[in-house]
């Protein structure tokens, strides 16, 4: 299956955020290969930090050198990575943490089908049903690092503590909830120096909130890459001697337009035999009621034409943007695919009233959503 020249099959297992946690555990002596060959570049690192900053497309920070010194003084030894697909935060978490592509762990996108039973589940807002431990039944690296007496800490929003997605993408880590981005750098710090061995993930947020709600080309977004990259640079100066700091994040970002916006309610075609819409703007899944998913997919490929690539499920799974899919989670992928191109977005301004008003969106599978850097500071001792 070939994709648009402008959209991009993921490279899972070689370049992808998938592969960062593998690499670190194999190279703290825990699991089996290095799929992104971090051998030497952590080399005698004991300790290992990894710190996902949400929306820190590396094209964004290609854009900004000025705003963000200290991102752009640190090493990129392997050049970007790619975000899993959807590049949307729950499918890219949950990679992260299990070491693999979202048709493994089946965290498959923002907003999904829950098979059989006619409702969707928003993986943010996700708490305990369906069971964190049945919908992502997959081993994590934290898990794996537990198994091996290698001690692994989770610092992420307070608010974010025993949630459905936290169980699923971080179970086997033990969870240290932080309340600002200054009380995330301390925390970082004490995890790394509470053990002589021992892999630390952070996670920050409010670039990607301040981008969805500003857009990227923002004083707001610029002002709080700023605020980034002196966490950052407080991350650095707790750094132990024998430590190893990795940034990276779960996608990048772009600002779309009003006039490159396709309303699903003000269309009536696309909601025809619509059971359910699900996915996100630039990554939708769609789900047909009983005997019109050949209808709806033809309906939406006249509809959007080349504004975005549409499929069926089966030509999706087939194309391996989502990795090998296992049988059992097939029914979470929509019966029609839309993932977008260039900067056009599916909406649905009545049925999804808040996420419509958004400035910047991702999800797709454009070279500057899923191009996300891999960058490295090396304690003193190394």
């Amino acid at each position: 299956m070939t994709l648009p020249a402008d959209l991009h099959r993921p490279a899972y297992g070689t370049a992808t955020l998938a592969d960062v946690l593998p690499s670190v555990a194999s190279c703290l002596g825990v699991g089996g290969p290095d799929p992104l060959g971090l051998t030497d570049v952590l080399r005698g690192a004991r300790r290992v930090a990894v710190l996902l900053v949400d929306g820190l497309g590396a094209d964004l920070v290609r854009a900004h050198p000025d705003l963000a010194p200290t991102l752009t003084a640190l090493a990129g030894p392997l050049g970007d990575l790619q975000a899993p697909c959807p590049s949307t935060t729950p499918v890219s978490l949950t990679s992260l943490g299990t070491g693999l592509p979202p048709g493994s762990h089946g965290v498959l996108g923002f907003v999904t089908d829950v098979p059989g039973q006619d409702r969707a589940l928003t993986h943010t807002q996700w708490t305990d049903d369906p069971d964190p431990a049945t919908w992502q039944a997959r081993p994590t690296v934290f898990q794996q690092l537990a198994a091996a007496d290698v001690p692994a800490a989770v610092v992420g929003p307070y608010a974010y503590a025993g949630s459905g997605l936290t169980r699923a993408a971080y179970r086997g880590a033990r969870y240290a909830p932080a309340v600002s981005p200054g009380d995330l750098a301390a925390a970082l710090g004490q995890a790394l120096t509470a053990h002589d061995r021992a892999l630390v993930y952070g996670y920050h947020a409010e670039l990607d909130l301040t981008g969805h709600v500003r857009g990227v080309d923002s004083p707001s977004w610029r002002q709080q890459l700023a605020h980034v990259d002196l966490m950052v640079a407080q991350v650095l100066d707790g750094l132990p001697d024998d430590a190893a700091l990795l940034v990276t994040a779960d996608h990048g970002m772009l600002d779309v337009p009003a006039d490159t916006r396709v309303d699903v309610d003000a269309t009536p075609a696309l909601g025809a035999g619509v059971r359910l819409l699900a996915g996100e703007p630039r990554a939708r899944y769609v789900h047909a009621v009983d005997g019109a998913a050949g209808d709806v997919l033809a309906a939406w490929r006249a509809e959007l034409g080349d504004r975005a690539w549409v499929v069926g499920r089966d030509e999706a799974i087939a194309s391996g943007v989502f990795g090998p899919v296992d049988d059992d989670l097939a029914a979470r992928i929509g019966d029609v695919v839309a993932l977008a191109r260039g900067t056009w977005a599916v909406t649905a301004t009545q049925q999804e009233k808040v996420p419509s008003m958004l400035a910047a969106y991702h999800g797709s599978l454009t070279a500057t959503e899923l191009a996300i850097p891999l960058l490295v500071a090396r304690g003193s001792a190394l």
